[in-house]
């Protein structure tokens, strides 16, 4: 027997999964209810609307994303550089072009929402902004632990990263290719200089 918690997380999961796939526009509810294996009245127990359903998704995307960097970050025995470097190939492993699995929901959907529903767009910054924050805070502890040589500001570099991840992630889906974040993870390493 599904409780509650069970139910949701399955619908929550159904949605990270298809939309990843798929997009925000081309996924309907009764798809995702189909997916779930949950009735199709069942939704609206849980959410108002498909939008209160988006925000649900990607505030779980995150949580589960960022305990994700919390495990690579806090990897014992490595410098912040190598941890810093180790996440970067997770990102190239899990931001596949052929098959994400749930893990690309950011890269999948940051421009498809984010001039579509208010909403949407700050859970998007919520939790892009909390993946710079901890970049940050691995950025620093290389300048501390002196694996990491950087000339701008901390905040400018885990942004320029982030956002050359985030570009390099949508360029190998164009061109069906992991050859941008094959670039990116080079740059990455000169602008760390490593």
């Amino acid at each position: 027997m599904h409780t509650k918690t069970d139910t949701r997380r399955s619908l929550l999961n159904a949605g990270q999964r298809t939309i990843a796939h798929k997009g925000w526009a081309a996924v309907g509810l009764t798809e995702i209810l189909a997916v779930a294996g949950v009735p199709k009245g069942s939704f609206y127990h849980y959410f108002d609307s498909k939008e209160a359903f988006g925000e649900a998704m990607l505030d779980e995307y995150f949580i589960d994303y960022l305990a994700e960097i919390d495990e690579i970050f806090g990897r014992p025995g490595f410098s912040a550089a190598e941890r810093l470097m180790q996440y970067w190939e997770f990102w190239r492993v899990t931001q596949s072009f052929e098959d994400c699995q749930g893990k690309c929901l950011a890269v999948k959907l940051g421009a498809e929402v984010a001039d579509l529903s208010e909403p949407l767009r700050l859970a998007l910054k919520s939790g892009t902004g909390a993946i710079t924050g901890r970049l940050e805070k691995i950025i620093q502890a290389g300048l501390d632990d002196g694996s990491v040589t950087i000339t701008d500001p901390v905040p400018v570099v885990a942004q320029t990263l982030y956002d050359l991840w985030l570009g390099a992630s949508v360029m190998a889906k164009i061109q069906r290719t992991p050859a941008p974040m094959d670039n990116a993870l080079t740059l990455t390493a000169q602008i760390l200089n490593r």
